[in-house]
């Protein structure tokens, strides 16, 4: 691992760790990732990244519920990966060697988050142990509240509310004037959202110009089947590549990929002229 993170590796073995394809066991892949995501190299970490981002969830959990996984590791899945796979908070809430400030930062499943950095500031401001968390206002809210704190409210109501069980709050979201391109960049990564709610970012012409929008589209398993497949074309070689090796992903986008990627070699090949 210190090799690694001296940059002593060659970069063919480098691209292959970044991949996920060394043939080591699971744990030290996982851990070799997230070294990588720390590596000097801008592409090497945007790989690594990716490669843990779309990682198939049981291998993932396997991993953040074991006691014996080091905290380096445990601390990147809770900071970055969660907010994007908030499915492994079971896993990383149930490792008996979480460390205590990283248990705070994880959600439970009632949508409730303890975030320690505000719970200290909180304590040391003397403000009371009761007061209200920014979910347990928005669950309070009328239909009527929730619809208009979804279009004028602030950034962090509109990520809780596109998440509403009601549908119309949740479309409201993507109504909003304030919608930024980074929150729908963010919204179509989603695994929490409405299948309805990634079919209308999906149907909105200004939404999907962005390439962003439309691969994080085609990689989120919620994004149902009919709505992902027109989108794989725009795909470039490399995501192209690594969506056939997403095992996220419904088997038919990834087959469909995995047959394009093999046209696109296959037209790369020289052609030699035929024999007379």
């Amino acid at each position: 691992m210190e090799v690694l993170r001296a940059g002593k590796v060659p970069h063919l073995i480098r691209r292959k760790a970044a991949d996920g394809d060394l043939p080591v066991p699971l744990e030290e892949k996982i851990e070799i990732l997230v070294t990588l995501c720390h590596d000097t190299d801008e592409t090497t970490r945007g790989r690594a990244f990716e490669t843990l981002k779309n990682w198939d969830f049981a291998e993932l959990g396997q991993v953040f519920a074991n006691p014996q996984t080091s905290v380096a590791v445990l601390d990147f899945a809770v900071r970055y990966l969660l907010p994007i796979r908030e499915e492994l908070a079971e896993s990383l809430a149930g490792n008996p060697a979480l460390p205590e400030p990283l248990q705070n930062l994880i959600q439970n499943d009632a949508g409730k988050s303890v975030p320690s950095e505000a719970v200290e500031e909180n304590a040391a401001a003397g403000e009371p142990a009761e007061r209200q968390t920014l979910v347990q206002k928005i669950n309070a809210m009328t239909v009527a509240e929730k619809i208009n704190a979804a279009l004028m409210g602030s950034q962090e109501e509109r990520t809780i509310l596109v998440r509403d069980a009601n549908k119309i709050v949740a479309r409201a979201v993507l109504q909003s004037p304030k919608l930024s391109d980074q929150e729908v960049e963010n919204i179509a990564n989603m695994k929490n959202v409405s299948e309805e709610v990634l079919r209308l970012v999906a149907m909105n012409q200004k939404f999907i110009r962005s390439y962003s929008v439309a691969r994080n589209l085609i990689n989120n398993p919620r994004t149902p089947i009919d709505t992902g497949l027109p989108l794989i074309h725009r795909m470039n070689d490399r995501d192209l590549k690594e969506l056939s090796r997403n095992k996220n992903v419904p088997e038919v986008i990834r087959s469909m990929a995995t047959k394009l990627v093999k046209q696109k070699e296959q037209a790369s090949k020289p052609k030699f002229p035929g024999r007379h």
